[in-house]
């Protein structure tokens, strides 16, 4: 019989946690937008009414966040054997692309106020910025303890980061503003902002990018992989590798086994994808084939006890 024992050795997000903090996310960035447009509104602020379209943008994040996690969660069908978890990538990816699109707008908006600057109530600006700051940090706080463990919570947990920086932005230029009445001040922040977080999103858009094209994931070393499945007792040799991600927490394998014989072929086969989980590797297909059957006598190291290393391409 195959292994097919999950061991947690690499921690993966509690999904019932984490949908009950994708909702209770949204609701209050909800309030808060709408709250801040009133303002914006009312005080004839573009700063504020632009600020209140930028958190709308986090909210969308939101909820296709916790979309993806939904269907990540579905049974798998005859046209989706995987069921629908790749969906956390695409989403982290689609998320990675937002947050670029705010620095962008950011940085224009900021670049434009320079040539246009326009007087603010820098005191109006603070207090809504203050709740900015409780609201998105709190919602940033509650994916904290997940963001290491998916890259898609990773995404929201960034959207709610740059917002509290952008509230805590807004919030000093707004006091600067108010007490000096230096409205340059603004858009230098602005700019300050819109640099921090390109930078804490680069890296984002990276690991997605490569997990949407099936590369292995961050975490996983190919040449451990390698070395642990040859270094079995049984195992002459290890080619075709393949080590791509399903989701955004869970890892796939596929591999061929050269063995010495056949024997001991399931418990070989036990042993390798209980090493393998322990290495963050949920999900291995392993094909276990014979030397003779591998060299089918037509190379040169069929006579050697180490296997085929010498003409076998291990990553192909």
């Amino acid at each position: 019989m195959e292994h097919h024992h999950h061991h947690h050795v690499h921690p993966t997000p509690d999904m019932q946690k984490l949908n009950r903090s994708f909702i209770v996310g949204i609701v209050l960035n909800i309030v808060f937008v709408l709250a801040e447009a009133g303002a914006g509104f009312y005080y004839d602020s573009l700063a504020l009414l632009s600020d209140a379209g930028h958190n709308l943008s986090d909210v969308v994040s939101l909820v296709l966040a916790m979309f993806a996690l939904r269907l990540s969660m579905a049974k798998p069908s005859l046209q989706y054997t995987y069921g629908y978890k790749k969906s956390t990538v695409l989403v982290s990816l689609l998320n990675a692309a937002i947050l670029f699109v705010a620095v962008a707008v950011i940085l224009y908006e900021s670049i434009e106020k320079f040539s246009n600057p326009t007087p603010l109530d820098g005191g109006a600006i603070a207090w809504v910025a203050a709740i900015g700051i409780v609201i998105n940090a709190f919602t940033a706080y509650l994916f904290f303890a997940d963001k290491s463990k998916d890259l898609n919570v990773k995404g929201a947990y960034l959207h709610m980061a740059a917002d509290t920086l952008v509230s805590v932005g807004v919030l000093v230029s707004g006091i600067v503003i108010k007490y000096t009445g230096w409205n340059v001040i603004d858009p230098i922040i602005g700019i300050v902002v819109g640099l921090v977080i390109l930078y804490s999103t680069w890296h984002l858009l990276q690991e997605s990018l490569r997990l949407a094209l099936d590369g292995v994931p961050e975490g996983i070393d190919v040449q451990k992989v390698e070395t642990v499945l040859s270094s079995d007792p049984d195992v002459l040799n290890v080619h075709h590798l393949h080590i791509w991600a399903i989701s955004t927490t869970q890892t796939a394998l596929t591999a061929h086994i050269v063995v010495k014989d056949i024997t001991h072929m399931h418990e070989v086969k036990h042993r390798l994808k209980h090493d393998l989980q322990d290495l963050g590797i949920e999900h291995a297909t392993l094909e276990l084939e014979l030397k003779e059957e591998h060299c089918d006598g037509h190379c040169d190291c069929c006579e050697e006890q180490q296997g085929c290393d010498s003409d076998t391409q291990p990553y192909l």
